[in-house]
């Protein structure tokens, strides 16, 4: 069978077609295979990254770039990683965006010390590139780039705090600054007015010491007087130890004893002060005695001559005596029985 030239033309182009799409979408990054592993990561510039850059560990390509979109804000922008080597990459590892010195960009990957390791999927943490500048100062001084990166994290960190304070929380920190300007402000005049109270020749302590000093020189001139007060006291104590102090609290006792019995039979109605105090029969018949006596005198005063009898004729008082005092005995009235 002869195959004509216009068929070897034909097949000749579309498998050359078929390459050019397959190189095309190789060029783009995308994989042939049905099984890929993808990762992710979220840059807020990515410096000119494209579909199909590298993706590059320590300087080798294990991957390209599938797709970036940033959506309708491009505040954020995701980029897809599609990983042609299947490799280890620890979960606290961090991706970049670097470009080299003839304009080619590149997405690295700085591997971490983690134990745990990305899965399919998962997106990966991200930090700000240098750029051609910071490739070139890496080369030329290590150190240098070193301190830059230093303070560009820093950089960072002092925009996110920023970003974490609200007006309110400024505003109280910046109240909290001025309260703590009046706390050293009152620290300055309470340290002015101790300084003023320790001053050795006008402070109100050094004169309490001088006046301290002072009570004890004034203490240590009458040392002698002090010793004779003492002295003094010590020789009291001792006559006072010497008394017989107990034989006297028995006398006394017994003395009180006898008392107490005295005064309970003054209170019985026993023996004759007893009776005198306590019984009623005497009381009753002093005021019948009283009684009497006051009739008496009544009628001796009103009839004297019925008990002195001096008369010449020898008249005799015709009235009867007296059987009641009269009413104006007010200083010994009559008591009726």
């Amino acid at each position: 069978m002869t195959i004509s030239n216009e068929t070897k033309v034909g097949a000749l182009t579309s498998i050359a077609i078929v390459l050019l799409i397959l190189g095309f979408n190789f060029l783009k990054g995308k994989s042939f295979s049905n099984h890929k592993t993808q990762y992710y990561a979220i840059f807020d510039n990515i410096k000119g990254l494209a579909n199909s850059n590298p993706v590059m560990i320590n300087g080798k390509q294990v991957g390209t770039v599938f797709s970036t979109d940033g959506g309708l804000d491009m505040r954020k922008i995701t980029v897809t990683l599609n990983m042609s080597l299947p490799v280890n990459i620890p979960a606290n590892s961090v991706a970049f965006v670097t470009s080299s010195p003839l304009g080619n960009t590149a997405l690295e990957i700085k591997l971490g010390d983690s134990t745990k390791f990305y899965r399919d999927g998962d997106t990966i943490l991200t930090k700000k590139g240098g750029g051609m500048l910071d490739a070139v100062l890496e080369k030329v001084d290590p150190v240098l780039f070193q301190v830059s990166n230093s303070l560009r994290d820093l950089d960072s960190i002092l925009i996110s705090a920023n970003s974490l304070f609200d007006p309110n929380t400024k505003s109280n920190i910046r109240n909290m600054i001025d309260n703590l300007n009046h706390t050293t402000a009152s620290l300055s005049i309470s340290s002015a007015s101790l300084q003023t109270l320790l001053n050795t020749q006008t402070g109100a302590l050094a004169k309490t010491l001088n006046n301290v000093g002072s009570f004890t020189e004034t203490l240590a001139k009458n040392n002698d007087k002090m010793t004779g007060i003492i002295t003094n006291v010590e020789k009291t104590t001792a006559t006072f130890s010497k008394l017989d102090l107990e034989n006297t609290l028995t006398t006394l006792n017994g003395t009180i004893s006898n008392l107490k019995t005295t005064i309970g039979k003054i209170n019985s109605d026993t023996g004759t002060l007893g009776l005198l105090m306590n019984d009623k029969k005497l009381y009753n018949n002093l005021t019948a005695s009283t009684n009497k006596l006051n009739l008496l005198l009544d009628d001796l005063r009103l009839h004297p001559k019925r008990y002195i009898n001096i008369s010449v004729f020898g008249k005799k008082e015709k009235e009867g005596p007296l059987m009641v005092p009269l009413p104006d005995t007010v200083n010994a009235p009559y008591i009726k029985q």
